[in-house]
């Protein structure tokens, strides 16, 4: 059976992560491999059209790697019957015109998240979308992580009892810019542009909490600009005025507490720039981007307090590595798999725009909170 081939409309691939993630670890990778096998042994390959709007950038990156079709028009892209889905990895501000004009189009979308700047906006296009009766989908990559699919496992399989609290740290040092480049651009640093690790990361938590753990029901969070000068890409100084830091709490279904610190101004000492600590009535956990070490109940050590004797105990030993058992892809071409599958033969896809607003609904709540300093309700 030959491979039937689709056009995918990329908007956004000159940047970091639709260049890196999306086009070459994704698309390329799929086509690579022989495309996206079907349940009926089929097999769907990819032909991505890069959009963008600088044509010497598009034009470089297309003869790099092969790719016939780019264009500076979205209009003529979208036009184009053979072009069945549209990508959007542009910055957050520029994707929810671009997104309603591919609805209209009636292409299938799938987007990065944040789908948008405010939760009026992304409810806006998850409504869009079920009107003009196109699939829809949003990037929820930490889901697939392997340290994350080993807790799920743990999850699924009983071993943390009732679970009580999920504690996590997110983050790294970002450099100002100026005795060293910045490892992020400069509009991740100012509201007016987009920027702010609370509208960049609470949508991450809102999808990880709700997939693993329950909905979230309540957030109570401290937003912080700590470093507010830093040094462009043309080595300019400018106000920084987007949040580098959130401190947050959210209450769970069920009673479970999650604390989740995010931060572009913090130095890491731990073992993986994000990692998650779940502890539960029969066990604990910690898991990060690959691994994940637990500690059961019985074999839990019982410290005792006394700051007048040095600590001999090596608490990290107690703890035991949970082992693979699978291989693991890399997380976002699992989901453009997933998603072409939903394309092509309506397989599930539960990561939609209404749960990509939710997440964008968190990051609103948050920045509410930190504003007014007080716990707000997250509705159903």
């Amino acid at each position: 059976m030959s491979p039937q081939s689709i056009g995918v409309v990329m908007n956004g691939v000159t940047g970091r992560m639709g260049y890196r993630q999306h086009l070459v670890r994704s698309v390329l990778a799929i086509n690579e491999q022989g495309g996206v096998t079907l349940s009926d042994g089929g097999r769907v390959l990819l032909r991505p059209v890069l959009v963008g709007r600088s044509a010497e950038k598009l034009e470089r990156l297309a003869g790099e790697h092969g790719i016939a079709d780019w264009t500076t028009d979205l209009d003529t892209a979208l036009a184009d019957d053979t072009n069945l889905i549209y990508f959007d990895a542009q910055v957050t501000q520029a994707r929810v015109k671009a997104v309603l004009a591919a609805i209209e189009a009636g292409k299938h979308i799938y987007a990065e998240k944040p789908t948008a700047e405010t939760y009026g906006d992304a409810l806006a296009l998850a409504e869009a979308a079920t009107a003009r009766g196109v699939k829809n989908g949003v990037v929820q990559d930490k889901l697939f992580l392997p340290g994350l699919l080993k807790l799920k496992r743990l999850i699924d399989g009983g071993f943390f009892g009732r679970v009580l609290s999920v504690r996590g740290e997110f983050g790294y040092w970002v450099f100002e810019g100026d005795w060293q480049d910045a490892q992020r651009p400069s509009w991740n640093y100012r509201t007016e542009d987009g920027g702010g690790i609370v509208l960049d990361m609470f949508p991450h938590w809102a999808y990880v909490l709700e997939n693993l753990f329950g909905r979230v029901t309540s957030v109570y969070a401290q937003a912080v600009t700590h470093i507010t000068e830093r040094v462009d890409e043309r080595r300019e100084s400018y106000r920084a005025t987007a949040d580098d830091a959130a401190y947050g709490v959210f209450e769970l279904e069920g009673g479970i507490i999650a604390q989740i610190n995010s931060s572009w101004s913090v130095r890491v000492n731990r073992d993986e720039l994000v990692e998650f600590q779940v502890d539960g009535t029969h066990g604990s956990a910690v898991a990060g981007l690959r691994n994940c070490r637990i500690q059961h109940r019985t074999t839990t050590p019982k410290p005792v307090w006394n700051p007048d004797l040095p600590a001999t105990a090596r608490f990290r030993d107690g703890w035991q590595e949970v082992p693979d058992n699978a291989e693991f892809d890399n997380g976002f071409k699992i989901q453009w798999e997933r998603f072409v599958r939903h394309v092509a033969e309506d397989a599930p896809f539960p990561y939609d725009f209404a749960s990509g607003a939710r997440g964008v609904r968190l990051a609103e709540l948050g920045l509410r909170s930190s504003a007014e300093g007080r716990r707000l309700p997250v509705e159903p």
